[in-house]
């Protein structure tokens, strides 16, 4: 067998099939529906107790803060009615003693005179006017307040649309005293210390702020389904029917919502479906990953699907070909057999020794490579791999397995986007019915919005057209039914989206 059907028959075993991918979203939906009535399940099904998404009128001015990581977001953005908006932003780096402070008042402290700064900076004259008033002791009513968005991205149990209790810290922070305390209340007691004018209207998960972000920047009339993230990981968040949501008249310390809508934004943590692994594709490269993974057992669609883990897959892929003793990949046995006249060698430090050590912009690059003798797949392995003389079938082979193991992942992320279309009921036919295939334009009310972000699905070569191919081969979508979804990129969910959920979570009463 030669070295092309070697590769060949690894990526056989990425295939995701037709009748895998129904059975996915089959799985999907039943997990979605599961989640919605209980706690505690491999689908988390998160009410958001936001209930409405924007259209693209709202105007005004609204404030968003993002704590991500190590650095401290403050945004203002300013909403122009027309589907459009203008941004100002700045951001500072979180000083390491507070990421583990004593208490949780010092960090929150600095996260408040950020936003005083930023207020004397590019909104002088409404803190100014916010001080005269307090100092000549006039009304101060909430018009007078800026509206804020709290993109706050750690574990936390959200009980309202601006409430939400600390699980634990995770990216290096770790504040003892903050564990199972509201952070919006933390941040607004700073805020209320310095007398500003803002009032945190929301905390924000950020791909709900990406559903809002599209949703209100779409070129359509209808408001999005789904906001969704393919990138370092993945997520969704979509607009469910209230009635659906059982668990909440089961939680106790549930928060208000307006009801009169009839919908919420679920986040869906879609990351953790079938931890169980009952409809999920296989392989030993999967299972290696997750075993020496830094959280065994979940995340297990995340594992398969997102850009943090493509390159371990197919490291570990590259791996099982080199020990394999019948497989010739980056083995020559002279020069003659290389059409570089020279003989394959692999560094002893090269990084396919080490776990992480193939970025996944390595695929996107193999993936797209048309170059003559896949030269510039070539190249890519000896300057990120550390593979040195690779051969043009050397390369032709990476090819096959990295198309393999990227199609796979795009194929998964349909099974969701699917899932979410067929168990809300937006492909009902309404307006259009009767008229022959050939004569049926697709009405604007007929368009299913979707809002995708992350690096997959904005660079990696040919990730939608994988994805639309599989939602034609769905069930109860189709061909006909594909042609209905519109994808387009919304970004900035953080940013923008936080800032449109506190103009919902305010009633939509227009910001300063």
């Amino acid at each position: 067998m030669g070295l092309l059907d070697d590769a060949r028959r690894v990526a056989a075993e990425f295939e995701y099939t037709v009748e895998d991918v129904n059975k996915g979203v089959k799985e999907f939906i039943r997990q979605m529906d599961e989640g919605l009535q209980v706690t505690g399940k491999s689908m988390s099904q998160i009410p958001t107790y936001v209930t409405s998404v924007p259209n693209g009128t709202e105007k005004g001015v609204y404030l968003a803060v993002d704590l991500g990581g190590t650095n401290f977001r403050v945004c203002s953005i300013k909403l122009n009615g027309d589907t459009t908006f203008s941004l100002t932003q700045s951001k500072v780096a979180i000083p390491r003693d507070l990421m583990v402070a004593k208490t949780s008042k010092e960090l929150f402290s600095f996260l408040a005179k950020q936003i005083e700064s930023f207020l004397k900076t590019h909104h002088n004259d409404h803190f100014e006017e916010h001080h005269q008033r307090r100092q000549h002791s006039e009304e101060i009513n909430d018009e007078h307040f800026f509206q804020l968005g709290f993109t706050f991205s750690f574990p936390v149990n959200q009980i309202g649309i601006n409430k939400g209790h600390l699980i634990r810290w995770t990216k290096g922070f770790d504040i003892a005293d903050a564990i199972g305390k509201d952070v919006c209340s933390l941040l607004q007691s700073e805020i209320d210390a310095l007398h500003l004018p803002v009032k945190v209207a929301a905390l924000v998960n950020d791909t709900v702020g990406t559903l809002m972000a599209r949703s209100y920047t779409s070129p359509g009339k209808t408001g999005t389904l789904l906001g969704a993230i393919f990138g370092t990981g993945t997520n969704g968040a979509y607009v469910e029917k209230l009635e659906k949501v059982t668990k909440l008249k089961k939680l106790e310390d549930g928060g208000d919502y307006d009801a009169s809508t009839g919908n919420m934004v679920i986040n869906t943590e879609w990351g953790s479906f079938d931890n169980e692994m009952s409809v999920l594709p296989d392989t030993p490269y999967d299972r290696a990953l997750d075993k020496e993974s830094n959280n065994p057992g979940v995340q297990m669609f995340e594992k398969r699907v997102s850009g943090m883990f493509l390159g371990e897959v197919l490291r570990r892929a590259i791996l099982s070909m080199i020990d394999n003793g019948k497989t010739e990949l980056f083995k020559d046995e002279s020069s003659g057999t290389n059409d570089v006249h020279s003989t394959c060698t692999i560094a002893d430090d090269s990084p396919l020794f080490k776990q992480w050590g193939v970025d996944t912009s390595f695929l996107s690059i193999a993936h797209e490579d048309q170059s003559a003798g896949h030269h510039i797949t070539r190249q890519a392995l000896n300057r990120d791999l550390a593979v040195d003389a690779a051969s043009s079938e050397d390369a032709q082979a990476i090819k096959i397995l990295v198309e393999a193991i990227g199609k796979r992942s795009a194929r998964l992320s349909a099974v969701a986007i699917g899932a979410v279309i067929i168990s809300t009921g937006n492909l009902t036919l309404t307006a259009g019915d009767g008229l022959n295939d050939n004569e049926k334009e697709i009405l604007e009310e007929e368009v299913v919005d979707i809002g995708v972000d992350g690096s997959l699905v904005e660079y990696y070569p040919g990730f939608e057209d994988y994805i639309r191919e599989a939602l034609r081969e769905i069930k109860g979508i189709g061909e006909k039914g594909e042609k209905r979804i519109r994808i387009g990129i919304a970004k900035d969910g953080s940013g923008v989206g936080a800032a449109l959920i506190a103009l919902v979570a305010g009633g939509r009463e227009g910001g300063r």
